[in-house]
Formats: C-alpha cells, structure tokens, sequence
C-alpha cells in the first residue's frame, strides 16, 4: 500500500500533465452540466452580489435568468457558453467588476497561439469604427484612419451596440468598452459574431465615397514542416527600473514648467517609494504644474490610490461613504470560491453587521485622511482621464473633482462616479466547465455621493477631449497636447 501510494505521488505530475495537454476548447458540455454551472452561479450571485438589482430591478433580473437558462442548447463548447450565454447575462447586471474569464485550460491552450480572425484593427468610439491596423498583405485599401462604415451588411452603430451587450460596466459608463473593442477588434468580432471565410466591408473612400469590398479572414502563417525548428533564446531579463517604468514613470519638463505622472496601475510599481521620490522632486525644482495620466489604470489597491490623493489634495476625505458586503461569509458556496476559505476568514475579522442587516467596512468608512504635510503638492494638478479609468483611480478622480487649482482632462471614467462594487473580488470556479466568474463582495458608495446625481455615468471630465480622426491619423496625443498648451498659456498670463 505504502509502495503503490508513493508511486501515486511520484505519477501525479506527469498524469496532471497528460491531462492538461489534451485540452481543446471545442470539447462539448452536455446541456445538463451546462445547466448545473448555469444554476450554481445564478444562486451565488443572487446570494452573495452586493448591487445585482442596483441598475437592473429584480423582476427584470429574473426574466434574464430564465431567458439565458431556456436558450442553452443541448450542448455547447466552454467558449461559446462562456461568450454567448454568461457574458450577455453578467452584463445585464451593469457591474464593471463583474467578468467571466475563460477556463485556465483555454488559457494555457491558447497561450503563445495565433487564430484566424477578421483582418483589421478597428477603433470605435460613438458610431465611428476607424482603421489601425491591417493584416492583410500589402493592403492598399485599408490604410491607417479609413472609415470603416459597416461589416457584413451590419452598420457600424449597430455594430457597436451589439457588441456591448456582451461587454461589463458599471452602471452606464461605456466609454471603457469603446477602448476595450479599441485594444483588439478581431478578438471581440470572432468571439461575439463567429469567424467568417469572408467579410463584407463598406468604407469611406479618399472622395468621401462610400465602396464595397470583400476581403478574407486573417489565417495564422502555416508552420513550416522542412524547416528546423531554432531553439528558443531566453532573453535577458530588463533592469529593475525600465520593469517597472511600465506601471509608473515620473518625468520633467526641461523647461521646469511642469512634470508628468504616469500611473498604470495602483498595485504594482513599488509605488510608495515613488510617490516619496517623484514629490520630493518636484519640491526641489519648484515646478508647480503637475500632469497626472491615469488613462490606462484600471485600479488597484485602494491604499495607494488613497496616498497619491494625500499628496495632492487640498482638503481632508474618505475611501467612500459606504462600504458594505451582504453576507459575512461565502457558505454555502466555499467551495466553488477561489480561495473561499481565506475570504471567509478575511471577511470575519474586517466586517460588522450593523442594524440593516449589511456587513460593513467600518473602518474605511470612519477614516477621515488628511493631506501630506511633507513634499505636499499645491500646484496645478492636471488629470487625464478615459474609459480604462476605473475602481481605485474613480476614487481618485471623485476626490479630487472640484478642488481648487484641479482640472480633469480627458474622457468620461469607466468607473463608475457615484459608486462600484469591489474592494474584495474572488473568482467564481464553475465545476464543470471551470469558467471563471468575477465576484465582487462589497458596494461602494463614493465619497460625498450625495453630490453626485446617481445616473450610472464614470466620473464626468472638466474639460472634455475625445478622440479625433486627425490625431489618430498623425499619431497625436491630443489630450496631453492639449494640458502642455493650457499650462503654457497660463504661463504667459
């Protein structure tokens, strides 16, 4: 017994292997186990979601939940079920935090691959899709800031619109699903409409006329059989600084006139040290207009978005006026929680049920933080803003909206302003698809909300600056163009 059980262990890695290896996405789940995960997440998020009927009235919730469990076929291969069944239902929810991430198998599997798709890269943004990116060889049609007008007989507004109902934001606020479709329009186009062996496509030509052409979907390069594979070259590692120059970078003017912040996260970045440093800096060269560039921050952890405010911020403020959780625990359902034990563990010692029967997070809900008194900033704080703004760098943008000598630049948030959900976001494991659904576990209403009209919008920019088919065209940032002129103007004054 002894014997058989050490080769047990000694076989499990390569058994774990073997098994992993076989994986393929077009493996189809019978209705019944589609069905048994389709019920376990309606249970958990009926359960345990904080906001499920915030901006989706429950008699209108239930309808979605019997509508998707009625059109699950008789089977269906994780994919599909992932993108036509759980994504349209998570985003009739309208919670930004709220996702559904294939399986870990569909990740490993497609990890490195290159599948064929629909051949041009699209930016969206109202009803207008513009070329940024072809895959087609030598392509003399299709070149950077063509209109695009519409895609196999579907009109661009159409188009759009379809595409988001399979996309999550919070509340309203979908301007992060205009850079969503933005970062890799053959991705979303494959998995929301399927792949086709041609498209149809009606652009705007040089004359403003509108032409028909029909191209072929993109194939991936045929791997060459004769030709020996190279063994693949580690390449070396990049210094300490240049790794995380890609969450965060600080730089000045050479003029001394202003400095810019990049922040792409609020996790990673060693951020407390470079918050000291780069403040530090600009008290040193007295430069006294600061650019803060959160466009591409989705978030992070609320502490460092909370210090970055402290350094600028001309006034005392709150995580949020509310943070609360509806249950203390995720029983019955521990076991289909990542990590659902820690979490029970976490929300035990972090929460207490007040009279309402909600579980709050006192102490971010008390905690008044006062400005930095050490290498404080009281300059001209310029923030840039779009739709990837979003959670930690909403609060951000809301407690400093309306202070004096601040400015917002840019695009709506994708956060929402009024409040979100997340603070804790355990994934939900289907057991038998082993789908991963995001959980967010607390609402949050935002710092002085009760200023804030409760309409489902992200944080509303001072000064609006979309974006423009001339700047697209040129490579243009002309947002932050758009700050540098402000700050040199005023210099003149």
């Amino acid at each position: 017994m002894k014997l058989r059980n050490a080769l047990l262990v000694l076989l499990l890695p390569f058994l774990y292997s073997c098994a992993t290896s076989h994986y393929s996405p077009a493996k189809k789940y019978p209705s019944a186990a589609l069905k048994e995960d389709y019920r376990l997440l309606k249970n958990i998020l009926e359960a345990k979601h904080p906001s499920l009927y915030w901006y989706t009235p429950k008699d209108s919730m239930d309808f979605y939940f019997n509508f998707y469990e009625q059109v699950i076929p008789d089977s269906m291969n994780e994919p599909m079920f992932a993108w036509h069944i759980l994504a349209p239902l998570t985003q009739k929810i309208h919670c930004g935090h709220t996702s559904v991430s294939l399986s870990n198998g569909y990740a490993k599997w497609v990890k490195d691959k290159q599948l064929p798709s629909f051949p041009l890269f699209l930016k969206a943004w109202k009803d207008t899709l513009v070329v940024m990116g072809s895959l087609i060889k030598n392509d003399t049609v299709f070149k950077r800031g063509t209109l695009v007008t519409s895609i196999n007989g579907i009109h661009n507004k159409d188009l759009i619109q379809r595409m988001f109902n399979f996309l999550p934001e919070d509340g309203y606020a979908n301007n992060i699903n205009y850079l969503r479709i933005s970062s890799n329009f053959p991705y979303f186009h494959r998995n929301i409409f399927g792949l086709s062996r041609q498209y149809t496509v009606t652009y705007l030509d040089s004359l403003q006329q509108e032409k028909k052409v029909t191209i072929a979907a993109w194939e991936p390069p045929k791997p060459d059989s004769v030709k020996k594979r190279q063994p693949k070259i580690k390449k070396p590692k990049p210094p300490k600084e240049e790794r995380e120059n890609r969450y965060r970078s600080f730089k000045t003017d050479s003029t001394g006139s202003f400095a810019v912040m990049n922040l792409n996260s609020f996790t990673k970045g060693h951020l407390r040290r470079f918050y000291r440093k780069s403040f530090k800096t600009l008290q040193q060269k007295n430069i006294s207009n600061l650019i803060i560039d959160i466009r591409s921050n989705g978030g992070g952890r609320v502490g460092l978005s909370t210090l970055l405010t402290r350094y600028v911020s001309r006034k005392p403020f709150k995580v949020a006026d509310s943070i609360y959780a509806v249950s203390k625990s995720m029983a019955p359902f521990t076991g289909h929680i990542k990590n659902g034990f820690l979490t029970n563990i976490e929300l035990f010692f972090i929460t207490k049920k007040h009279k309402e029967g909600r579980y709050h997070l006192g102490h971010l809900e008390r905690k008044i933080y006062k400005p930095k008194s050490k290498n404080h900033f009281s300059g001209r704080v310029y923030i840039l803003t779009n739709g990837p703004t979003f959670s930690a760098s909403a609060l951000f943008c809301n407690a400093m909206k309306g202070q004096p000598g601040v400015t917002l630049v840019g695009e709506e948030t994708g956060g929402g302003w009024y409040g979100n959900n997340g603070i804790i976001i355990p994934d939900i494991v289907l057991p038998n698809t082993k789908i991963r659904v995001r959980l967010p576990l607390f609402r949050l209403l935002q710092f002085e909300h009760d200023k804030v009209p409760q309409k489902g919008t992200g944080v509303i920019p001072d000064i609006y600056c979309g974006p423009s088919l001339d700047a697209l065209i040129h490579r243009v940032d002309n947002k932050m163009e758009l700050v540098i002129k402000m700050i040199r103007s005023n210099k003149l004054q």
